[in-house]
């Protein structure tokens, strides 16, 4: 039976770029598939759902009524793959939710496959949560993001012995442009001409790394 990805998008810190590959991923997603449902659980905007309001829904996990509704939806093999924009205030609830109703277990019995895609960085608060994380989450299925416009130098070396999704930093006046509510990476790849530009390239390197992302999870599958 062919298996439904659940990427949750995420770190223990606010401003490292979880958005910014939320909305990458999504739009990736959406290009090659023609569908994809994203969650959005944020306190601050701009958030997820500020940029792809189309297919983004707000998720609630304060409350039991809204971590059952949101578990509803991501427990379904419905053949969407599921993006979960997940807020840094909300990471701790939403991992101990997690081994709480054995998540992990659960998905693999419904052909669901889900994807810790965790923002890297150096101090203490992201290394103790990666930890954590390393302890709950399969190995094949936890990915840790070098965000290079974040991490300053190297990540840590128990950050990279696992898989591993780097991203390249863009010049400031590149990076306030991508960061425009109205800006669409598929809408740049189609519109701009010129695939030499630097924004072109880097749009198509962190699609191909969401490629290789999906086609390792198909082959587990398999």
């Amino acid at each position: 039976m062919p298996t439904t990805p659940v990427f949750i998008v995420c770190s223990p810190r606010p401003l490292v770029g979880k958005t910014l590959v939320a909305r990458q991923l999504s739009e990736f997603l959406l290009l090659k598939n023609g569908d994809v449902t994203a969650f959005d659980i944020n306190l601050k905007e701009p958030s997820l759902l500020d940029y792809l309001p189309r297919i983004t829904e707000t998720a609630e996990i304060a409350d039991t009524f809204g971590k059952i509704a949101l578990m509803d939806r991501v427990i379904l093999n419905d053949g969407v793959a599921k993006v979960i924009d997940l807020g840094f205030h909300a990471f701790d609830e939403f991992f101990q939710m997690v081994e709480e109703i054995g998540f992990v277990k659960e998905a693999a019995r419904r052909s669901v496959s889900p994807v810790v895609i965790f923002l890297g960085d150096n101090d203490r608060v992201s290394t103790q949560a990666h930890a954590r994380l390393k302890e709950q989450i399969p190995p094949t299925a936890l990915v840790v993001v070098d965000n290079e416009y974040v991490v300053r130098g190297e990540l840590a070396e128990r950050m990279t012995q696992g898989r591993l999704l780097r991203i390249a930093a863009l010049p400031m006046f590149l990076k306030t442009y991508v960061d425009r509510l109205t800006f669409s990476f598929t809408d740049y790849l189609r519109n701009e001409k010129d695939s030499s530009t630097e924004l072109h390239q880097w749009i198509r390197t962190n699609f191909v790394s969401f490629r290789e992302l999906e086609l390792s999870l198909i082959l587990q599958g398999s």
